[in-house]
């Protein structure tokens, strides 16, 4: 029996050849897309914020899970704008609301986000303002981290050996978070989207050598 026409010609034959799909879509989505780099550097800042912050698991668990359903958002939505302009090849007023509505999804999912981590950081204020040691080096490390976390992300040219720099300078900056940070968890998730960021100029590399 032969398969109907709208398959792909190769199926996911295993568990890894799928995941190695969904995390190729992933990276296509933070190359290609502005909004998603900016998610990644906020997630990163929430991300070094909850490590020198001692919290609760209940107020983790919230962040964990604001982050990753922006991200899930902002993927859902660019899916969403090349099924449109799969389908609609020329401008029409309805494409275009429909992918306005989706944008403005993200956007009340970010900003429900960022209201609930700046309540977190309220309720947690004493906390964070007992010692100003603490937010002093999370700044002189954070700030440095996140901008190079951008810098591999950015659209700009750069050589190979200008992103591998960049990428060696963010692993050891982070690195050196992990000596004092208050949740393994966190450090973890800061780790993994500085991961992506790196997949990402490998990427951009791929795409302008071929």
């Amino acid at each position: 029996m032969t398969k109907p026409p709208f398959l792909p010609k190769h199926q996911p034959t295993s568990f890894v050849q799928s995941l190695g799909y969904a995390w190729s879509g992933l990276i296509h989505t933070v190359v290609h897309q502005r909004n998603m780099r900016m998610h990644i550097i906020a997630g990163i800042l929430v991300g070094l914020v909850a490590s020198a912050v001692p919290l609760g698991l209940a107020e983790k668990a919230i962040l964990i899970f604001c982050v990753t359903l922006i991200f899930f958002a902002e993927m859902l939505n660019s899916a969403l704008e090349q099924l449109v302009d799969l389908a609609i090849q020329q401008f029409d007023e309805k494409a275009k609301l429909t992918k306005d509505i989706a944008a403005a999804g993200v956007l009340v999912l970010a900003t429900g986000s960022m209201v609930i981590f700046a309540a977190i950081l309220v309720h947690d204020a004493d906390a964070i303002f007992r010692d100003l040691a603490v937010i002093q080096r999370q700044v002189v490390f954070g700030v440095p981290l996140t901008v190079l976390g951008g810098a591999l992300m950015h659209e700009s040219p750069k050589s190979k050996w200008l992103d591998g720099l960049f990428a060696v300078a963010a692993l050891v900056t982070w690195a050196a978070t992990t000596t004092w940070t208050e949740s393994y968890v966190m450090s973890a998730m800061t780790f993994g989207l500085l991961v992506v960021c790196i997949a990402t100029a490998i990427e951009r590399q791929r795409l302008r050598a071929a």
